[in-house]
This record gives structure tokens, C-alpha cells and sequence, in this order.
């Protein structure tokens, strides 16, 4: 049987209705969270943008008591970067992730883990933390004090699954200081490797796809032949995109009609939407993909879409909402525009 070609505008749509960006959703917070694969959070407000983005009714507030009653939580995990997730996923993508962010780190890090022993280091962290949280500050002043050295804290996450516990890391305090034990916060929750890689797999595709095995690998930043077992007990149906390659997907999993209109949306720094494992959706035009990805600035720029396209930044300045196109935009988008801009306004206010 010929398997399915599927364009890239149907790709396009498939991650919109994916990533809730087709119809706001009434859903809690960690719900939420899980539709999306999590959300990547290193600068604290994208948080609160991306989830106001797809959840109907959305307020700051909404986010803080996820954070403060723990159904969510804020850890190192896809990719080494700081992502949001919900509480019942932490420990599955922690497990799935872990064994890739120590190689990762021990690869980066060679030519500073001259006389180091990170191990040693996780090892007093968790002893640190036992009686509960702590700023970074205190923790980085303990492991000197032991003859540690100050980088051996950066190699600690590779080691020792920690959270950053509110209120750091929200809106209202954005720098990320305050630290605890994943299991201490949570409860303890092991979950083997290979659990762990299969929701991966199902987190991706039911967020991302339909996709090939390498933009599930380079989302999770685990190695694809890692993920082969797990791609081969759960995915199904397969298809092909224009190019030929193989994509895996959810039986069931949403695929709109190509034409179906998009709104207008205003995505935050760092959206995984938009990083290069979802190419193959356009969702970036790639001639635009430098103004957005720019190597002399620290991260990314918040963006708009139209027709489910990148098509320009925004800015919060002055109690608005400025908004730069990079064309000039087609009839009609302006109220559309305006209208989102508004409730962000609100949001920020």
C-alpha cells in the first residue's frame, strides 16, 4: 500500500492543532503542558506567554498556584535547557533524558573536569538539599567550601535531577536561584530508560508530529537509535513527506484539512515551534529564520503568526504591545492583530 504524502501545509496544521494554536483549549495548566510536550522556559515570562497563547482564559496566577501546588514543575531536561512540565511527566522525561545529559555534559565540559569529581559534588548537593530547598548561592558556597572548585556546580544536573522551586523562575522573580531534589519535591518516582524514551516518543509526535525519527531525537537531544525501539512498538500510521522521508506518527493524533484558517498568534522566546526539529512544518520561513535565531543576541525573539507562519516580532514597551512585520501583511490581519495584542497587553499589565 502507498503510504500518504503529506505536504508541508498539512504538516503546518497538524502541529498547529497539535500545539493549540489553531483553538485556544479549556484545559488546566499540567494538561495543558502534556498536549504541548512542555514548554522550554528559560527566560521565566515565556512560560505564561506560550501557555496564554493556547489556554483559553489564561492568567499569570494560573501558572503560579501549578507551580507552587506542584502539579507542575521547572527542570533541566529536553535538550539541557530549562523546560516546564507537568508533574506526572517530570520523571518519565528525567528518565528518558538523563543518560544524553550526562554524555552531553561530560563531552562539553572535558576541558574544564581537570581534578573535578562532579559525582562527589551531586553526591553533597543531595545532602545539601535533604533537609529542603536551597539558593543557588548556598549551594555553590558549600561545594567550594569542600574543596569542589566553582565549576563543579554546572556539572551537578548531569548527575542529581534537581527543580527550580518557586517562586524563582516566575514572573514575578525571574532569576532561576532556588533549588531542590526532584524527589523530595515530587516524590519519589523512578521510572526505568526505556519507559521514559517511549513517552518521549508519544510526547513528541502527540505535540510535534506526524515526524521522522531524527525531530524526535533532536527535540529530546537523545540519540535516534535510541528511540527506534520505542518508534517501532507505538507508531502508527506512517506517512511521507514531500521529500520522501519516512514520518512516524499517534494513531488518531489530529490531522486538519490543509486549508483549515489559522489565527493570529503571538508565540514567546525560545517556542519549541520553532526550533529546527520542526522544519519540516514552515511554521519559520526560512529566510527568516536569522532575524529570529540571531548568534549576537542571548535568545530568540518573541514572534507573531499569520496563516500559521512566522511573519514578524513583538515587543512589550510602554504598557503595549509593539509589533514589527517583516512584509507587509495581508487584508484583514490588522484587527486580528489587534484583538491579540490587547488580551497580551492585559496579560502583562
Amino acid at each position: 500500500m502507498t503510504e500518504r504524502v503529506l505536504s508541508e501545509r498539512a504538516l503546518n496544521r497538524a502541529l498547529l492543532a497539535r500545539q493549540l494554536l489553531l483553538e485556544r483549549a479549556r484545559l488546566p495548566v499540567p494538561e495543558t503542558l502534556e498536549q504541548m510536550g512542555g514548554l522550554q522556559d528559560q527566560y521565566a515570562p515565556s512560560g505564561y506567554v506560550g501557555l496564554w497563547s493556547r489556554v483559553a482564559g489564561f492568567r499569570r496566577d494560573d501558572l503560579k498556584a501549578a507551580l507552587a501546588d506542584r502539579s507542575v514543575v521547572q527542570a533541566t531536561l529536553l535538550r539541557n535547557t530549562i523546560h516546564l512540565v507537568s508533574a506526572a511527566d517530570y520523571p518519565l522525561l528525567a528518565a528518558a533524558t538523563l543518560r544524553a545529559r550526562r554524555e552531553w555534559y561530560l563531552r562539553a565540559a572535558r576541558p574544564e573536569l581537570a581534578g573535578l569529581d562532579v559525582p562527589a559534588a551531586a553526591r553533597l548537593v543531595r545532602e545539601l538539599l535533604a533537609d529542603g530547598p536551597r539558593s543557588e548561592r548556598d549551594i555553590r558556597a558549600a561545594l567550594e567550601s569542600r574543596g569542589h572548585g566553582r565549576l563543579a556546580w554546572r556539572g551537578v544536573g548531569a548527575f542529581l535531577d534537581l527543580v527550580r522551586v518557586p517562586p524563582s523562575g516566575t514572573w514575578e522573580r525571574r532569576r532561576a536561584d532556588l533549588y531542590g531534589l526532584a524527589d523530595t519535591w515530587l516524590g519519589p518516582q523512578a521510572a526505568p530508560e526505556s519507559d521514559g524514551l517511549e513517552h518521549l516518543v508519544r510526547r513528541y509526535l502527540g505535540a510535534f508530529g506526524p515526524a521522522p525519527i531524527a525531530d524526535i531525537a533532536s527535540w529530546g537531544g537523545v540519540p535516534a537509535p535510541w528511540l527506534r525501539p520505542a518508534v517501532d512498538r507505538i507508531a502508527d500510521p506512517r506517512y511521507r513527506d514531500e521529500r520522501g522521508r519516512e514520518l512516524v506518527d499517534l494513531a488518531g493524533a489530529p490531522l486538519p484539512d490543509p486549508d483549515v484558517p489559522a489565527p493570529v498568534r503571538f508565540l514567546p522566546t525560545w517556542d519549541a515551534t520553532l526550533l529546527v526539529h520542526a522544519r519540516r512544518t514552515g511554521i519559520l520561513p526560512e529566510r527568516f529564520r536569522p532575524r529570529v535565531f540571531d548568534t549576537k543576541t542571548p535568545h530568540s525573539v518573541p514572534t507573531i503568526l499569520v496563516d500559521g507562519r512566522v511573519a514578524g516580532t513583538w515587543r512589550y514597551e510602554g504598557a503595549r504591545i509593539a509589533i514589527e512585520p517583516f512584509e507587509p501583511l495581508g487584508p484583514g490581519v490588522e484587527a486580528q492583530l489587534h484583538e491579540e495584542a490587547t488580551g497580551l497587553e492585559a496579560l502583562h499589565a
